[in-house]
């Protein structure tokens, strides 16, 4: 087996603000501790891509315009707005409100919605 991934971490200076957002953009659960449950797709895919260096996390939504609009509503901001990469997926790009850099991908039901492929 390979090196699984088995945690995660959102920073941010107010981390009562991270989890409010996080909780209302996406309903994401949070233990007494404050750890994150939450849903995963199996099985999770990751890519490694020749741009500026950043991570980003991309979470899965039904319609991606309505909800990068939730998130400035909330205190985040839009990076990019709903886009589609033919054959392959729907994005949206955003920030939390600590200025996290995350991705939305707008989902079919339980996978990812794929635009038509250019001739």
């Amino acid at each position: 087996m390979s090196s699984p991934i088995v945690f995660l971490d959102i920073a941010g200076p107010e981390d009562d603000v991270l989890r409010t957002f996080y909780k209302k953009i996406f309903d994401w659960r949070f233990t007494p501790t404050g750890q994150i449950e939450l849903d995963v797709l199996q099985p999770l895919r990751a890519a490694i891509r020749r741009d500026p260096k950043e991570k980003r996390l991309y979470v899965g939504v039904p319609d991606v315009t309505a909800c990068l609009e939730a998130i400035e509503n909330a205190g985040g901001s839009i990076d990019t707005p709903r886009f589609e990469v033919p054959g392959l997926v729907v994005l949206g790009l955003f920030r939390d409100p600590a200025g996290n850099p995350m991705g939305l991908v707008e989902m079919d039901g339980d996978k990812p919605r794929v635009p038509p492929a250019d001739d």
